[in-house]
């Protein structure tokens, strides 16, 4: 094991630019991945491939976890095996994906037992905000822990907040997601209207983008729906999977939650209509299907090129 080497798995939308980032930002980067071009992308940028999980323990001191959700995290770590304590142990975990609280407290209680270090690091941001390293970091655990490991963050991020114990990090990082779903979903809704009410969806852009409301989401969002350009920056699935979380915390913490029940909703119709794998702008569809518009000519199934859901490649 070489303290100066950062591991990383998880090379999905969002790994990959933050890895490379952590490569360009000059770290010794071990990385592995179950697919082949993720990883050949990374080593062209000077990362080093291992064979398997253990070979990224093996080299690094940090490892850093960008899964897809909880299931992904406890097959890549052994959990309730032999095999988990010898990966972690004397090794501080840095994992930055949006899960459960409850989720997290857990694997911070079991990393901890076997004398390694656990770090909540949930960000903001989606695959834009990761290649261009704008990103924002809530971090969270034992202050030493995180003191540690920030550097390594900060190289992936523009900013990095430090919010308490675990799971302080995720708590923050659930109330972020809710203002950011109520307010695509709220963007959609505007674009809807304004579409069915023979609004000119190119001015109405321009003039959200000149008000007040006016956000890097927003005027990011509002973009690819007058192009017509629906690749994931964060797909519907994605984004559906984060409501759910943010509408079961804030049902546990007690606290109304009206918008995200009513968004979650919208999303779940949308994956249903097989827009999964589009961005979360293509939340509009479910709007579309509720007034009776017919999909194929809704302006939220149509991709840059034209093509309809129908030849569009199935949601994952």
């Amino acid at each position: 094991m070489t303290t100066g080497t950062v591991g990383f798995i998880g090379l999905g939308i969002m790994g990959v630019p933050m890895a490379t980032n952590l490569v360009r930002a000059g770290f010794d980067v071990v990385v592995w991945a179950r697919s082949p071009s993720a990883v050949d992308e990374l080593v062209a940028e000077g990362a080093r491939a291992v064979d398997d999980v253990a070979g990224v323990f093996e080299a690094a001191s940090t490892v850093v976890l960008m899964l897809r959700d909880e299931p992904a995290v406890d097959a890549v770590l052994a959990r309730g095996t032999d095999a988990f304590a010898g990966l972690v142990s004397g090794r501080t975990v840095v994992q930055m994906g949006t899960f459960t609280t409850t989720f997290s407290r857990a694997l911070a209680d079991e990393v901890g037992a076997t004398g390694g270090r656990y770090v909540e690091a949930p960000v903001s941001g989606s695959r834009g905000p990761a290649r261009d390293r704008t990103l924002v970091a809530m971090l969270a655990g034992d202050p030493d822990a995180v003191a540690e490991v920030e550097h390594v963050v900060a190289a992936m991020c523009a900013q990095t907040f430090r919010c308490g114990a675990i799971p302080a990090a995720l708590s923050m990082k659930l109330a972020v997601n809710t203002f950011l779903i109520t307010m695509v979903t709220g963007l959609a809704e505007t674009f809807h209207f304004a579409a069915r009410s023979g609004v000119d969806l190119d001015v109405l852009r321009e003039v959200l983008a000149a008000g007040p409301m006016a956000s890097v989401v927003s005027r990011g969002k509002a973009q690819k729906l007058t192009d017509r350009d629906l690749s994931a920056q964060a797909a519907v699935t994605d984004v559906l999977k984060n409501a759910r979380l943010a509408e079961d915390a804030a049902r546990a913490a007690g606290s109304s939650h009206p918008l995200m029940t009513a968004s979650r909703e919208l999303y779940e119709e949308a994956a249903a209509a097989g827009l999964g794998h589009l961005d979360m702008i293509a939340v509009i569809a479910a709007l579309d299907e509720r007034a009776g518009v017919d999909p194929k000519g809704a302006l939220a199934v149509q991709v840059r090129d034209g093509r309809d859901c129908e030849s569009c490649p199935p949601s994952s």
